[in-house]
């Protein structure tokens, strides 16, 4: 818990559904402030209260606190509550929404929360903030359970420690290895430099680590959360939907008023919970619960591909024709490879920069791959939204490699004790019956399987964006490999995929994103 003094407490009453809880509502407040302060929260050290009595209060009118016994209004929630729960319309759930923050969550139960596609996530990064200072309590920064045994404790502050050790090591090392870019100011290279050495050394932390994260959901979006959360198998996640239950609650009661209703939220909470047991009770029938003898290497792996250039082709003229699009597929099967490739690039266009995508029709070309990647990764590339991800549970089984670059700095010995010590206690908590807790002990740099199943024109923004050299990367290279596959398979829509960066030089990832910041920051205070 975060200590406030009393004026600060009554400064915060009015904006947070609760000044001691970590999961809480935003309150009365303007939706540019909601959205500034969660854009903010990724790269600040604190929590979002501090967040805003830091750098929001001061700009906002003093409030009197919240009335709690009305928040929604009566002939509001009397009408809610006769379509929404009374017809079951569930299409007016998605009518309203709330920013709801989860502050001290580990990196395990920041995918589970961020699983849902309808919702939007800011998450603290391990790219701009330091693990290795103490949390406001006093020691660092992981979850604990106190049925997980001292031994958990003991191992868990040992990689901190290794962590902490490494980090003046090798920011030491970066600053010494990479050449001063023209143009770039001390503040510009010192944060760079930092970036890079969080970066290489992010591995090192368990997904036990903290974070803090931000949501902004429709209300059937946070209805759908909070079950799946309350039916989950990890004590955690049963606490935290709790106390988002309670959360949503004090904005938007209405909207997840089934939950706690007889016959509604415990029916669906109770057939969450059976189909998890049965699809891990059939893959322990079938023996594919464990794979102890998988081959421990990254690899990106197109296993599937629904479609081809002609479909994708005619879904792309569907809009403009005014015939059925099997005349369309017919007509285009007719054209050279050449034709069909100058079509397609003419069907796009000229994209000026990454963010202008082609049209609805590029969705009708689908890719599954399968991807064994470092979690920390994985991490990153869960977070998109429009496609199907789905992953297995984080094991020390795909094996673990130390970067190059860590080795370089001289710490290579000290990052493998770390991982041994991880793994080590992955297996304690396995044998003693902790099977779902077990994840928490293991190093980010562990490697996990897991499949994204998504359509040419997310791939497009996916491989774009994971690929930009400012990018970490371990994630760079997943999709820098994705874009190799699709140009196998489909050479004209991969040339369509023309900011995707391929290349791979050692270098200062964010030195020209902080440069571009810098100038920007100077623009406008000119």
């Amino acid at each position: 818990m975060e200590e406030f003094t009393a004026p600060e407490r009554a400064r915060l009453a009015p904006h947070f559904s609760n000044v001691d809880g970590p999961v809480f509502a935003l309150v009365d407040l303007p939706e540019t402030v909601k959205g500034a302060m969660f854009a903010r929260y990724s790269r600040y050290p604190g929590t979002l209260r501090r967040l805003f009595l830091d750098e929001f209060a001061d700009s906002l009118p003093q409030r009197e606190a919240h009335a709690a016994d009305d928040v929604e209004g009566g002939r509001a929630a009397e009408l809610f509550e006769r379509i929404f729960v009374g017809y079951g319309d569930d299409s007016v759930a998605q009518l309203g929404g709330a920013h709801i923050a989860v502050e001290w969550c580990s990196n395990v139960l920041t995918k589970l929360l961020q699983r849902p596609r309808l919702a939007s996530y800011l998450e603290q990064s391990t790219r701009y903030i330091a693990y290795d200072a103490p949390m406001p309590g006093g020691g660092y920064r992981y979850h604990r359970d106190a049925e997980l045994g001292p031994e958990y404790v003991a191992s868990m502050d040992a990689l901190f420690a290794a962590y902490s050790e490494a980090l003046p090591r090798v920011s030491a090392w970066v600053d010494e290895t990479f050449p001063t870019t023209p143009g770039e100011s001390e503040a510009v290279r010192r944060r760079a430099v930092k970036a890079k050495a969080l970066d290489l050394l992010r591995g090192l932390l368990p997904a036990a680590s903290l974070s803090h994260m931000g949501i902004y959901a429709s209300g059937q979006a946070y209805e759908q959360l909070i079950m799946h959360l309350l039916a989950h198998p990890l004590p955690e996640a049963r606490v935290c939907g709790q106390r988002m239950l309670e959360a949503v609650k004090a904005v938007i009661p209405s909207f997840v008023s089934r939950i706690e209703r007889p016959g509604r939220g415990d029916v669906w909470i109770d057939y969450l919970s059976e189909r998890r047991a049965a699809e891990r009770r059939w893959a322990e029938r079938l023996g594919l619960d464990r794979d102890e003898a998988g081959e421990a290497r990254s690899s990106v792996e197109l296993v599937h591909v629904d479609g081809d250039e002609n479909r994708l082709l005619a879904a792309l003229l569907f809009e403009a024709a005014g015939t059925p699009e099997a005349s369309a597929l017919s007509a285009v099967e007719h054209l050279s490879d050449d034709e069909r490739a100058r079509m397609l690039a003419d069907l796009v266009g000229e994209r000026s920069n990454r963010r202008h995508r082609p049209g609805r029709g590029f969705e009708a070309l689908r890719y599954r791959f399968e991807i064994v990647s470092d979690y920390g990764a994985f991490r990153d590339l869960q977070r998109h939204r429009m496609l199907t991800v789905q992953w297995q549970p984080l094991t020390p089984d795909l094996g673990a490699e130390i970067p190059e670059e860590v080795a370089d700095a001289g710490c290579g010995e000290l990052y493998e004790r770390a991982l041994e010590r991880s793994r080590a206690e992955y297996e304690r908590l396995r044998e003693a019956g902790h099977q779902e807790a077990a994840p928490y002990a293991l190093c980010l740099g562990y490697r996990i399987r897991y499949v994204l199943d998504l359509n040419a024109r997310e791939a497009m923004h996916l491989t774009e964006l994971r690929s930009a050299r400012e990018g970490h990367a371990s994630y760079r290279a997943v999709a820098q490999a994705m874009h190799t596959a699709i140009e196998q398979r489909h050479p004209a829509v991969a040339a369509t995929m023309r900011y995707v960066d391929h290349s791979s030089e050692p270098r200062l990832e964010r030195i020209l994103a902080e440069i571009r910041g810098e100038s920007r920051r100077a623009s406008l205070t000119a």
